[in-house]
């Protein structure tokens, strides 16, 4: 289970209504834009507030610093991509596993290169945090969508489903955040997308009993 996020990084209050939850969206991006324009470290509060059109007390109703609202956003972040490949996941039940795998690592890759500047800058400003909870929780609902995805493969089992599934996660998370720290060009990410893929095809391949490609 998911430990609690540290106290101080947790957000003062939760959006109830629309209206708070869609000036938390608005924060959220505010907070995007001045990150891609100065970078953690210059990025301060009262900057965001002024870029999301709202007063700095709005904004410290959420959150009382700027750490506590890096964590949000981060948060938020994960919590959009784990929504992603849960949805892929059911989608696939039953189907080949080579299907699960290509669409699993397409899903997860779409969706850290549909802004892929974002998802550099959010690396960088989750550095300095303790964020173990954070990527705890994410860990969680990935492990558990993909666990039972990988169970109902219609072409092949696994004697030790969770270390296998782990494995295979571990690597593909790996790898994606490699190529986004290194700042590869496009096509060389592109080479090493299709190589995931079919390594990871491989790997499973091996694994599993009863396989039929």
């Amino acid at each position: 289970m998911a430990s609690k996020p540290p106290a101080h990084l947790t957000p003062r209050k939760k959006p109830r209504q629309a209206r708070a939850a869609a000036t938390l969206n608005v924060i959220f991006e505010a907070t995007i834009q001045v990150l891609l324009a100065v970078g953690p470290r210059r990025l301060t509060t009262t900057r965001v507030a002024e870029r999301a059109g709202v007063s700095v007390g709005t904004l410290y109703q959420y959150f009382p610093h700027k750490q506590a609202l890096f964590y949000g956003l981060n948060q938020h972040y994960l919590d959009v991509l784990a929504e992603k490949i849960e949805y892929a996941c059911r989608a696939l039940h039953g189907a080949p596993i080579s299907q699960m795998v290509e669409t699993l690592v397409t899903t997860y890759w779409d969706a850290k290169n549909e802004r892929a500047d974002v998802t550099r800058v959010l690396y960088r400003s989750v550095v300095e945090l303790d964020n173990e909870s954070m990527i705890e929780a994410f860990a969680c609902r990935v492990n558990a969508a993909t666990a039972a995805m990988f169970a109902s493969a219609a072409d092949v089992a696994f004697v030790d489903l969770s270390i296998i599934n782990l494995t295979l996660l571990t690597t593909i998370f790996g790898t994606v955040r490699s190529v986004f720290e290194r700042n590869l060009p496009d096509d060389e990410r592109h080479a090493v997308q299709k190589q995931l893929i079919l390594m990871c095809k491989s790997y499973l391949e091996q694994a599993g009993v009863g396989t039929e490609w």
